[in-house]
């Protein structure tokens, strides 16, 4: 009996062992303290305000739940590096001239007349100039924003006729989606200087939404390389071009690998969506099962779809070999901002190389 009790004894406390051993795989949490330092530590020397820099994306990181291991806060400041070289609101050479361009643009498309436009930004500012002015000398995109919300505010019909006209997108010392932003403001932790587009200009801000965007989601990626992509491109790019990839060695169809597996501009299905198509039979599926399956590709959910993983089942036995589940997107970059030719390959490399150097400083 006593020799009972005690294996009984003796495999709860294996048991115990086994569950304390698969937590300790799990990173502890560490001091508040501790990673503000070692923030401070790995932010360029030249850095101002490092200690600033440190408590907001300390801040971030305890918000969102995020762990705050070494790669983790290196994935961040190569990204915000990269983006501004910490700036929380970084100046943009000839911005002015690439608002008026991209303004002008935005009319005709809606078809505005130039000579409204124009007489539209002679209306004089509160401080005296007219917004033409104030546009000419702008020199970064939190001042353009806020000229430009004050022009619609102020000018007739300015809200109806120029709205959506608003040319800043991205800002912030992690050049973060606002529109990101708005639609992941629910817990954000500070007090709201005004909207949610104010606050992504503010380091705190920026680096908050910019953070969650960069992290905030789960990934199976063996590489940082690919969430640089996503960053760039949008959440799962880089999973869903190489399902693309998968699908054009399956069905023998060119795709681009931009990530996107289906429209949500149209009803009408895409090039994916069609390819995919090509393979219903083969994959023992009707059009509008492929069609909700495909819906998940915004979702890690998508890999534990049939479609998944019947496309790379069907692609791998055609090559004789496995493939990819990441693959950097083939996107060319477009923005008023950029000048040259480039790609989301080419940010999410340039970010790596940063990663790479911030890991080797880390030790």
């Amino acid at each position: 009996m006593h020799t009972s009790r005690l294996l009984i004894a003796l495999g709860a406390m294996l048991v115990l062992a086994g569950c304390a051993s698969q937590r300790s795989n799990e990173p502890a949490p560490r001091p508040p303290a501790e990673v503000k330092a070692e923030i401070v530590r790995l932010l360029p020397a030249k850095t101002p305000d490092r200690q600033g820099w440190a408590t907001d994306i300390y801040a971030a990181f305890a918000a969102q739940g995020i762990n705050t291991t070494t790669q983790n806060l290196c994935s961040v400041l190569a990204v915000a590096e990269q983006e501004s070289t910490f700036q929380a609101d970084p100046t943009v050479p000839g911005l002015g001239k690439i608002a008026r361009d991209e303004i002008n643009r935005r009319a005709a498309k809606v078809h505005i007349p130039n000579l409204l436009v124009s007489g539209a930004l002679q209306v004089r500012s509160p401080n005296g100039k007219t917004y033409s002015e104030r546009l000419n000398s702008a020199r970064s995109e939190k001042e353009l924003s806020a000229i430009f919300d004050d022009f619609i505010g102020m000018v007739p019909m300015g809200r109806t006729l120029f709205g959506g006209f608003n040319p800043v997108h991205t800002g912030g010392p992690m050049q973060v989606s606002i529109e990101f932003a708005e639609d992941h403001a629910s817990d954000y932790p500070y007090p709201v200087d005004g909207t949610i587009r104010r606050e992504v200009f503010s380091r705190r801000g920026g680096m908050y939404f910019g953070i969650a965007h960069l992290l905030g989601y789960p990934v199976n990626y063996r590489e940082p390389l690919y969430r640089f992509a996503d960053f760039n491109a949008g959440w799962y790019a880089s999973r869903n071009a190489a399902f693309q990839n998968a699908v054009s060695r399956a069905s023998g169809i060119p795709l681009t690998l931009d990530g996107d597996l289906i429209r949500y501009d149209s009803i009408m299905p895409g090039s994916t969506e069609l390819a995919v198509r090509t393979l219903g039979k083969s994959l023992g599926m009707r059009n509008p099962t492929i069609r909700d399956q495909l819906e998940k590709g915004k979702t890690l959910a998508f890999e534990e779809t049939e479609l998944y993983q019947r496309v790379f089942e069907l692609a791998e036995k055609a090559e004789g070999k496995s493939l990819p589940r990441a693959v950097l997107p083939g996107i060319v970059l477009q923005s008023p901002k950029i000048t040259r030719k480039l790609t989301t390959a080419w940010f999410a490399k340039r970010v790596d190389e940063r990663y790479k150097r911030c890991m080797a400083k880390a030790g």
